[in-house]
C-alpha cells in the first residue's frame, strides 16, 4: 500500500497551498494541452493543479482527479470554492494503484498526469501501468517527479543541515520508496507501454534578493520540519539534531549571495497507437 510520507495535517496541507502557487505555472509551461477534451490527474492532492490542467485544456474539458485522502479531497473542495471553481473538476478518492475508474473510462483519456506520486508509492510501476491503461491510444502521459540528489545550495549549508537534508531524503528506502524515482521515468514509461517522447526539467530553485526565495526556503523548512518525528522514531535524527539544522537553515538564507538550485524531472510518454 501507497501512504503520503509527509501526512494530511493541516500544516502540510498549508505547505502544499504555498508550493503550489510557486510551482503550477511552471510546470503547465512544460507541456501543451490545447485541444485536450479528458484528462486524469492521479494524485490529485488540494486540486490545486487539477483546476490548473483544467483551465489549461479546451474549454469544456472533462477533468478527473484522483486522491486517496478523504481530507485532502475536502479541503480541495473547500478551495475550489473560495476560489470560485466549484464543479471545474470532478475530485474521486481511490488509490493511484487501483484507479477508480469505470469501465467505459478505462482507454479514453487524452492525457493522464502525476506530480509527487511516484516517490510515494512503492510500486511506481504499478502506478504507471494503470495511467496508460487510462488512456486512449496515442493518448498522453506526463509525469513529474523527485530526484532529491539534485538539490544543491550555495554557498555550501553548514553540515548539520545538509546531514538532516541527507537523512531526510535516504529514509524512504526505510518504507520502500524511491527518493530518486524522477531519474527513472523515462524507463518507467518504456515498460509500461508509452515510450518516452520528451524528457525535461522543471526548476523549483530561487536566490536570496527574489521574491521567491522566502516561499520556497519556507518549504524546505517545512519539508524537514515534518519530518523530524519519523526520522527521530527511527533513530536517523534526532530532534535535537534536527533542531539545530534548521536553525543552520535560517542563518544560510540571510547571506545575500545563498541560492538555491533544484530541477525537477519531466518526462512525457505516449501510449502507441
Amino acid at each position: 500500500m501507497s501512504g503520503y510520507i509527509h501526512g494530511y495535517s493541516r500544516d502540510e496541507q498549508r505547505r502544499l497551498t504555498l508550493m503550489q502557487s510557486l510551482l503550477n505555472e511552471a510546470e503547465l509551461g512544460a507541456f501543451d494541452l490545447t485541444g485536450v477534451r479528458s484528462i486524469l490527474d492521479v494524485g490529485a492532492g488540494l486540486g490545486q493543479m487539477t483546476r490548473a490542467l483544467a483551465r489549461a485544456a479546451m474549454p469544456g474539458a472533462r477533468v478527473v482527479g484522483v486522491e486517496r485522502d478523504a481530507a485532502q479531497i475536502a479541503e480541495a473542495q473547500r478551495q475550489a470554492a473560495e476560489a470560485g471553481e466549484s464543479g471545474r473538476v470532478e475530485l474521486r478518492q481511490g488509490a493511484a494503484e487501483q484507479l477508480p475508474l469505470a469501465d467505459s473510462e478505462w482507454g479514453a483519456f487524452d492525457v493522464a498526469h502525476a506530480r509527487f506520486i511516484l516517490e510515494h508509492v512503492p510500486d511506481p510501476l504499478r502506478v504507471v501501468r494503470q495511467m496508460v491503461a487510462a488512456v486512449r491510444p496515442g493518448g498522453r502521459l506526463l509525469l513529474l517527479d523527485d530526484d532529491h540528489e539534485l538539490l544543491r545550495f550555495f554557498p555550501s549549508p553548514p553540515a548539520v543541515l545538509w546531514d538532516a537534508w541527507q537523512r531526510y531524503w535516504q529514509s524512504y528506502s526505510l518504507s520502500g520508496r524511491d527518493p530518486l524515482v524522477g531519474r527513472r521515468l523515462p524507463a518507467l514509461l518504456q515498460e509500461a507501454g508509452a515510450p518516452a517522447v520528451r524528457v525535461s526539467s522543471v526548476f523549483f530553485g530561487s536566490c536570496a534578493g527574489t521574491g521567491t526565495f522566502g516561499p520556497v526556503i519556507d518549504n524546505l523548512r517545512h519539508v524537514l520540519l515534518g519530518s523530524a518525528p519519523g526520522l527521530a522514531e527511527a533513530g536517523l535524527l534526532t530532534r535535537s539534531a534536527m533542531e539545530d539544522a534548521l536553525l543552520a537553515l535560517e542563518d544560510w538564507r540571510r547571506d545575500p549571495a545563498a541560492a538555491l538550485w533544484y530541477s525537477l524531472p519531466f518526462a512525457e510518454g505516449r501510449r502507441p497507437e
